[in-house]
């Protein structure tokens, strides 16, 4: 495991308190363990950029943490922001004599985080098309990151990120969590390791959409608990709506890429994994997805494409094929999905990976105890910068050719389209004045 740079524990200082009306998200002591917690001094300072949702379930993790401390929250939403700000309070005021505590930095812009010596490390799970801007001016700022799936919006932004990421020397995690997931590196491990024979193929299932928009829909005004500015940050100028905001912006190519970088954006990862393209990628994409005529939603709700890879392995991600994913090889499948396993022959399940197998790699833990592992010791997990942008790539490759309909040719180490200037436009957009990071 490479090691990176060496850290510095920076002294926790107290920040600047929030104070408005909002819910907290309750952790008692006993849960976060504070009775054998370090001081303050001694603990990682991390800041959580994005709670409403997923990110809400890592701020409640890492306040439970002991060997961490959440010294700054930022969320562009007011309400969602001072829950999070009375959660940590109340949790810390818990091992203070007073039973008081009024230290964590709340803001609704990131940047005032960034430019906070007490924080170490940020959790990033905004929408996806702040993913890869925070991440650039994180690493810039000298901080680790961990950054929610998908990693990009863009095939250019998820470069851009990677090498922000190598030239400040920062430790990355990608949220792909299957990859600390047990049944997701023994199905990888049998498959690389030969188990059943060469492998021809692999199937992705993704689910269709889960929400819908009618043909009609009205602007709002904007809440006033909402920094709607900032929530559009790089993406183009458009007028509120609730449809556009929280879970529903998947479904806006402007902010996402529908169920393909929300579901693809894990199990295409696992099969990048064992196809052992973790640092490469197909060499061609065609397929032929179905788009909404109207409303606000703009991202296929049904999807079928292709990939082929140079050693002649093809990928096909599909509404159609069910969810999880399966390997098909010369001498049979290998099937995987969250807490199932299954293969034919299925006697495959009962072989062990020896010494001259392909050993993958093993967490520290949880997917986020594995990144905290990794920013106390200086490596690099099972989630890496290179890792989150390669898969990340496939989808947005799917994207790209549902979206022209025709066959397009990929080079994965240049990471351009072959002859086809129509589609190497699409690999970056310009981001909106004055949100210009990458």
């Amino acid at each position: 495991m490479r090691k990176i740079t060496s850290l510095t524990r920076r002294r926790f200082l107290a920040g600047a308190a929030l104070a408005a009306a909002g819910a907290p998200m309750i952790v008692s002591a006993r849960a976060r363990g504070a009775g054998g917690a370090p001081p303050p001094s001694e603990r990682l300072g991390v800041a959580s950029i994005g709670f409403r949702g997923q990110g809400g379930g890592h701020l409640r993790s890492l306040i439970r943490d002991k060997d961490v401390r959440v010294a700054g929250l930022c969320d562009v939403d007011y309400k969602v922001l001072d829950g999070g700000r009375k959660s940590v309070e109340q949790a810390y005021g818990e091992e203070t004599a007073g039973g008081t505590f009024k230290g964590v930095f709340a803001t609704q812009d990131f940047r005032d985080l960034l430019a906070r010596p007490e924080i170490d490390l940020v959790v990033i799970a905004t929408p996806d098309h702040w993913h890869c801007p925070i991440t650039v001016a994180a690493a810039k700022a000298g901080k680790d990151v961990y950054c929610e799936k998908p990693m990009s919006l863009t095939l250019g932004d998820g470069r851009a990120a990677v090498e922000a990421v190598r030239r400040y020397g920062r430790v990355f995690q990608c949220g792909s969590q299957q990859r600390s997931g047990r049944e997701f590196r023994t199905a990888c491990e049998l498959v690389r390791s030969g188990r059943i024979g060469k492998l021809q193929h692999v199937e992705v299932g993704i689910p269709g959409n889960n929400r819908t928009c009618g043909p009609a829909w009205e602007p709002e005004p904007v809440p006033p608990e909402l920094n709607y500015e900032i929530w559009l940050g790089p993406a183009p100028w458009e007028p509120y709506t609730t449809l556009r905001c929280h879970y529903t912006f998947r479904f806006l190519l402007d902010y996402s890429g529908g169920q393909v970088t929300n579901w693809g954006a894990h199990h295409l990862d696992i099969a990048q994994w064992g196809i052992g393209a973790d640092a490469s990628g197909p060499v061609a994409v065609e397929g032929k997805g179905e788009f909404p005529t109207t409303g606000l939603f703009t991202t296929a709700t049904r999807v079928d494409f292709t990939c082929t890879y140079a050693s002649g392995v093809t990928l096909r991600c599909a509404t159609a094929l069910g969810g999880g994913t399966k390997f098909i090889g010369t001498d049979g499948w290998v099937h995987v999905n969250r807490g199932s396993l299954k293969a034919e022959p299925a006697s495959v399940l009962k072989e062990t990976i020896g010494a001259g197998d392909v050993r993958l790699y093993e967490p520290h833990g949880s997917h986020m105890g594995d990144f905290l592992w990794c920013v106390r010791n200086r490596a690099e997990g099972s989630a890496t910068a290179e890792i989150g942008h390669r898969s990340a790539t496939i989808c947005h490759l799917g994207n790209i050719a549902m979206l022209l309909g025709r066959k397009l040719k990929w080079d994965p180490a240049a990471e351009r389209f072959v002859d086809d200037p129509e589609a190497n436009r699409m690999i970056h957009r310009p981001a909106r004045v004055p949100w210009q990071f990458l």
